[in-house]
């Protein structure tokens, strides 16, 4: 079984954000990451690592006004400037957290913005991450997700994100390999896992399609999480599903798979 880190923005909601780090700690969890740390100061969540012996493996980037629908401003060719402020206070909280990832959110795709021009500023704008957070020791992880849970997202394949990094040739650019996303659009994980293994930054799981634990839908996580080994990825696994009765209860998963 790889080690797992609990995605406490989808796991243990039910209790307030910086509670999550307890509790996970309490099942048994060594590890974990989540969407936003933004609405906290960065002090205070490295207390609540510290308290419980975690350790904080990745975060997002700012991804913009998210209540408005912004999904991230990597593509988007009148922010450079809020890109800019957003990856610095990125690059703050992962030095202040100790993380050694980010996930840098690339953006909805708007009607008016031709996908030639989308990509074109893709590659600047990630290629400006990765150099930037290259003195800090963090790697920059790129995400494919499934167009059902975010549609008009301007990565959706995991080509698409390996041809970005072949590209880019930036030693701290990785992908980040969401297995339920990975389902949703194209299936064969298996030999997407062996064949992707050498670009891989971070693997996150979920059942599919209702992204609850992975015993549930209809992706064999008892075959994968053993290939996982097998085939020398050395990373964690991340949870981020959203638990279907309460997260602690849902957690025999686990050890049924052990």
């Amino acid at each position: 079984m790889p080690r797992l880190s609990a995605n406490l923005s989808m796991m243990y909601q039910e209790v307030d954000f910086i509670d999550r780090f307890g509790l996970a700690a309490g099942d048994g969890f060594e590890t974990v990451e989540f969407l936003f740390p933004y609405n906290y100061p960065a002090q205070e969540i490295a207390d609540q690592l510290e308290n419980h012996s975690l350790k904080l493996h990745l975060f997002n980037s700012q991804p913009g006004n998210w209540q408005a629908g912004e999904r991230g401003l990597t593509i988007l060719p009148d922010r450079q400037q809020e890109f800019e402020d957003g990856l610095g206070v990125a690059i703050e909280y992962a030095q202040a957290l100790k993380c050694p990832n980010l996930h840098v959110m690339a953006g909805i795709v708007p009607s008016d913005l031709n996908r030639s021009k989308a990509h074109d500023m893709y590659l600047r704008r990630i290629e400006q991450a990765a150099i930037a957070c290259k003195p800090f020791k963090i790697n920059v992880l790129i995400e494919p997700i499934n167009t059902r849970s975010m549609p008009g997202y301007f990565l959706n394949y995991q080509a698409q994100a390996i041809d970005v990094i072949k590209q880019l040739l930036q030693p701290n650019l990785k992908l980040m390999m969401d297995l339920f996303h990975v389902q949703m659009m194209e299936g064969d994980l298996e030999n997407k896992l062996i064949h992707n293994l050498p670009f891989i930054g971070h693997i996150q799981i979920a059942g599919a399609p209702a992204r609850h634990e992975p015993n549930t839908g209809e992706i064999n996580y008892a075959h994968l999480l053993p290939l996982i080994d097998k085939i020398g990825y050395d990373g964690i696994v991340g949870c981020e599903y959203i638990p279907a009765n309460g997260t602690s209860e849902g957690l025999s998963w686990i050890t049924a798979f052990n």
